[in-house]
């Protein structure tokens, strides 16, 4: 009874960590300095939906999967947007439950957007009704 109970908390728990590192994927750019030696920045990727985003803030919230509770990420003047044909776009097409790919680095305790790209949305199907009424003349 305590081992089935054990194996269900520890597949749950593999899931959601499997659905994570799917989510993201790191690249790491590597730089040298003359005075310092080597600099190195890691550029993750995030793939999910924006959850909300309020133009006075300096961040947006996102979520990589619809089970997970959404995450701050923060964004400033150099932060790009960009369209799904990679054209750059203004905050104001940032809407929440809009598909995006977001790529960022790791600042101390904070996610510092540097590109938000947007995705298309999943198709949606419009039902239109009509109703039909016939009389006698």
């Amino acid at each position: 009874m305590k081992q089935t109970r054990l194996l269900k908390i520890l597949a749950a728990v593999c899931a959601v960590g499997l659905g994570t590192a799917l989510a993201q994927e790191t690249t790491t750019t590597t730089s040298t300095n003359p005075v310092t030696g080597t600099t190195t920045e890691s550029t993750v990727t995030s793939t999910g939906t924006i959850a909300a985003y309020t133009p006075d803030s300096d961040y947006i919230t996102f979520r990589t999967t619809t089970d997970t509770a959404p995450v701050k990420y923060y964004y400033t003047k150099s932060t790009t947007i960009l369209d799904p044909e990679g054209n750059t776009v203004t905050w104001s097409a940032i809407r929440p439950d809009l598909p995006a790919t977001v790529y960022y680095v790791r600042e101390g305790d904070r996610m510092i957007v540097r590109k938000i790209v947007l995705t298309k949305p999943a198709a949606v199907y419009e039902k239109k009704e009509t109703t039909t009424t016939t009389g006698k003349p």
